[in-house]
């Protein structure tokens, strides 16, 4: 843009070397519309050619649930702290859902675009941003699902909310930030390692079981309960289920180790992913 004195003040400058550290987080917010319209994008074409549409994120918790309530709970007679069957697996499984797809779309964000990648200039973060905020409306859904029942449990006094549901925002938050940062550090990584764009899918199924999505951290073994407890995601799926369900217990230091690891994650794999964006092109 031409000044009055002849000067030129850009209103969008591209270059080739920054900082790593250097975020642009301005430039993400100028293009806050394009986010929205990729987040748009991703719910309306992902459903448009189903036949059931949007239902499809009521089935999945439901036939989850349903399988892990015979399995896990009429089968192998895991205790549930308490808590009616049904409503802690669904609890467990609408989370953990959340983080998983989260983690898993943003570990390809570079591969599954590409194409786009290399023809126009917008903030690279945009896209798995759009990731986050697209799996939080079916994340939206699918805790309705999880209302209707908690409603029906509370009626019949089955579960006791405490105030520990004021932590759900946080809760939320954490799980968002964590399934990036990770998912960030991957995806960058991938633009090397081809094969860990199929170890990411297989490790999330056993990561699962390394977190108290299908039993209460108090019924792990005392000598896994440490290693379990290291895991970020632990603390938060045990403070989502407490605060609702009023079952269990909430563990502060957990918890509070799940906030540092999903920060620090988080800026790691922001800085990991400013370094590699600038030239993944080249290598993919």
């Amino acid at each position: 843009m031409q000044k009055s004195d002849g000067s030129t003040n850009w209103t969008l400058k591209i270059t080739s070397s920054r900082s790593a550290f250097d975020l642009h987080l301005k430039d993400i917010w100028l293009y806050r519309d394009l986010l929205w319209l990729i987040v748009r994008r991703d719910f309306v074409s992902f459903y448009k050619q189903t036949i059931l549409g949007p239902l499809w994120f009521f089935i999945q918790p439901i036939f989850t649930t349903v399988i892990y309530v015979v399995v896990f709970s009429n089968l192998a007679k895991i205790s549930t702290s308490g808590a009616p069957p049904a409503i802690f697996y669904l609890v467990g499984t609408v989370a953990w859902t959340y983080f998983s797809d989260c983690l898993t779309k943003t570990s390809t964000v570079f591969r599954d675009n590409v194409s786009i990648f290399g023809k126009v200039y917008f903030p690279r973060l945009i896209m798995p941003l759009s990731i986050i905020f697209s799996n939080l409306i079916k994340f939206g859904v699918q805790f309705l699902l999880f209302l209707i029942l908690l409603i029906y449990y509370v009626v019949q006094q089955r579960v006791h909310i405490n105030n520990y549901v004021l932590l759900f925002p946080v809760v939320i938050l954490l799980m968002a930030i964590l399934g990036l940062g990770i998912g960030l550090i991957i995806t960058a990584l991938t633009t090397k390692y081809r094969d860990l764009a199929f170890i990411v899918t297989f490790g999330m199924q056993l990561l699962m079981y390394a977190t108290p999505v299908i039993y209460p951290l108090s019924a792990a073994p005392a000598k896994y309960r440490t290693i379990i407890s290291l895991n970020p995601m632990s603390g938060l799926i045990e403070t989502f289920r407490y605060g609702f369900l009023g079952t269990g217990d909430f563990y502060p230091s957990a918890f509070l180790y799940s906030i540092f690891a999903s920060i620090v994650l988080l800026i790691l794999g922001l800085i990991v992913f400013n370094k590699v964006e600038k030239n993944f092109v080249d290598k993919i």
